[in-house]
């Protein structure tokens, strides 16, 4: 039920920006700076690689909000990261985020990184899930092909962004708490993040609004970096 929901949920806001969006300009991610390892893992992927809505595509957009450039924005609201630059912009990636009960907010930092991360699933989630205690990293792999632990108070919140290997999903509240973008998507945030790099997840409600989000969607000369 959770899945149709939140298939449904994908599809109600990706109509709802559809028409917001006409102005920006979506590329394709450029593997050719994917490490030799990367290819080699995507390729052999069993999941379908299911295109991701429109509005939620990998974008320069207009930033209006306050964070120091350099730093990542979880507006968990409406599903989307932000990778703060100079000059008013942000790198725009479109996210998978926690159900509310699962969810996270608050200020940490990057306190380690991994690529090809293996998963060690929380207590919770093996009761929950059925999982095993450990899975090693691969194609198919949930944790995707990278992953940026959060930190707050010097300990491991046990939070992660990392990539994923339920496309379909970006743009959805479906996660175990975690934070999601397509494994092209983490590679591309990965290469420009370092370690203590602030994030800041925003409390529930906190987010822009749809009508502030439609209209970063509609800034002039949106593009994909």
């Amino acid at each position: 039920m959770s899945s149709l929901k939140a298939t449904l949920g994908i599809l109600a806001a990706s109509l709802m920006l559809s028409g917001c969006i006409q102005g920006a300009t979506y590329e394709a991610t450029n593997t050719q700076n994917f490490k030799p390892r990367d290819k080699e893992l995507l390729a052999k992927v069993s999941y379908v690689k299911t295109p991701v809505p429109e509005a939620f595509r990998r974008a320069i957009v207009d930033y209006h909000r306050k964070e120091a450039p350099g730093s990542i924005v979880v507006d968990s609201d409406n599903h989307y990261l932000y990778l703060v630059q100079a000059n008013g912009k942000a790198i725009r990636y479109g996210i998978t985020v926690g159900e509310e009960a699962m969810a996270w907010s608050g200020i940490a930092k990057v306190g380690s990184k991994t690529e090809w991360p293996p998963w060690h699933p929380t207590p919770g989630e093996i009761s929950r899930l059925g999982v095993p205690k450990f899975v090693a990293p691969g194609p198919d792999n949930p944790m995707g092909s990278r992953a940026l632990y959060l930190y707050s108070g010097g300990k491991d919140t046990l939070f992660r962004i990392h990539g994923t290997n339920q496309p379909e999903y970006i743009g959805a509240s479906i996660s175990s708490g975690c934070i999601r973008l397509t494994n092209e998507d983490v590679i591309d945030l990965y290469d420009r993040v370092g370690l203590n790099t602030v994030v800041v997840v925003l409390e529930p409600k906190h987010g822009d609004s749809p009508f502030n989000s439609q209209m970063a969607l509609q800034g002039g000369g949106n593009n994909v970096q």
